[in-house]
Parts: C-alpha cells; structure tokens; sequence
C-alpha cells in the first residue's frame, strides 16, 4: 500500500477501542460468522448490499478489500451490489482517490465500470449491479445489509450461508450542501475503521 492509505489505515487501527458497545456486538457476529465459513470452506465472499450500489455498499467492498489485504486475509473476497442499477456515485469515487487509489473507468457511460487500485492491494472493481448479477459468486457469501432499505426490500441473496445488518448514515444526505467532501470521507472511514475490527477479530 502507498505510504498515504498506510498512515490512514495506521489512525484507523489506534481508533477501534473507540467503537461503540452496540456496534462491536452486531461487528462481532460478522467476524463470528467468517470465522464460521472459513471453518467449513476454504474461501468466504463478503456481499455488502445497499438499495442502488452507488456508496455505502461500495465503501463496504472497498473496505473490506483494503482490510484483508493489511491483515494478509487472502481466503476472503468482497463484492457489492444494490436491489437496482444505477451507478457509483462521483462523490463516493472522488473520496476513494483522495483517501490514495488510483482509478480508472471503463465501460458503460450511465453506469461505468471503476477500478481501484493501491500496491499491495488486488484491483478493486465497482460498478453498480443487482444482488443476482453474475459477477457476484453464488456459494459461501455473507451479505452484509448496509441500509435498512435493502435489508427490508431484499427477502433472498443468491448463495447466502447469513446476512447481517450493518446499516450506515447515506453520505447522500450532504450532495449539495458544500458538506459533501467531509461527509463522504467520514463515512468511509467508518466503514473501513469497523473492517478492520472486524478482521482483526478473526485470529482472536
């Protein structure tokens, strides 16, 4: 990783007794059921799920990748998805270039394909799709429900072995208000700072 997502990953790390008690029990479950799957089966995929795919289920992917590969967690894979199609959000792709990726994009104008890259870290592909796309493996997956809508609007994951209840604040709330830069970059940073709980939880 670059000396910049190193550093911000190092604040996050002292941060995380800062989590609180309700969070860690509900971080808890999730790390209890990887941990479970990895018993049974020699990979795992972290499915976070939000309504459109355009932030905090991205975040989550995004997160998810940055923590297995600082805790050298190879076995588990992320991916994100929405119950509709739109697109990434610009907001969500700007803040994960100013937190130190790389990007580039590809593919359809309405809904492009973005690649996140970082050394050390295996490119990261966004792109908003349904639960049921074929890009999203459909066996060992845990989906993570990071919006209250989609865990009320989405009864059945393809290949889901659980799905917990993750919800966080829609960053959206701050599109147009000059908030948006700060707003983005904390929710991330949340995002990330509980994966890496969530993580360091598995050799516990």
């Amino acid at each position: 990783m670059n000396e910049m997502i190193k550093d911000e990953i190092f604040q996050l790390m002292q941060q995380l007794s800062s989590i609180s008690e309700q969070r860690r029990v509900m971080l808890d479950t999730l790390t209890s059921a990887v941990k479970e799957s990895l018993s049974k089966h020699n990979t795992v995929n972290l499915l976070y799920v939000c309504t459109h795919n355009s932030r905090r289920s991205h975040f989550g992917q995004v997160a998810g990748a940055l923590a297995a590969a600082y805790f050298g967690v190879d076995s588990v894979k992320c991916y994100s998805a929405g119950t509709e199609v739109t697109a990434m959000n610009h907001n969500a792709v700007k803040t994960l270039i100013d937190f130190g990726f790389s990007v580039s994009q590809s593919g359809d104008e309405k809904n492009q394909n973005y690649t996140f890259d970082a050394e050390g870290v295996l490119p990261i592909n966004c792109f908003s799709k349904r639960f049921d796309d074929d890009s999203i493996p459909k066996d060992n997956v845990i989906a993570i429900m990071t919006c209250t809508d989609a865990e009320q609007n989405c009864p059945f994951i393809p290949g889901a072995v659980c799905r917990i209840a993750l919800p966080y604040q829609d960053p959206k709330q701050s599109d147009g208000t000059g908030m948006e830069q700060q707003v983005y970059a904390e929710r991330f940073r949340q995002i990330l700072g509980e994966a890496l709980y969530v993580f360091s939880g598995l050799n516990r």
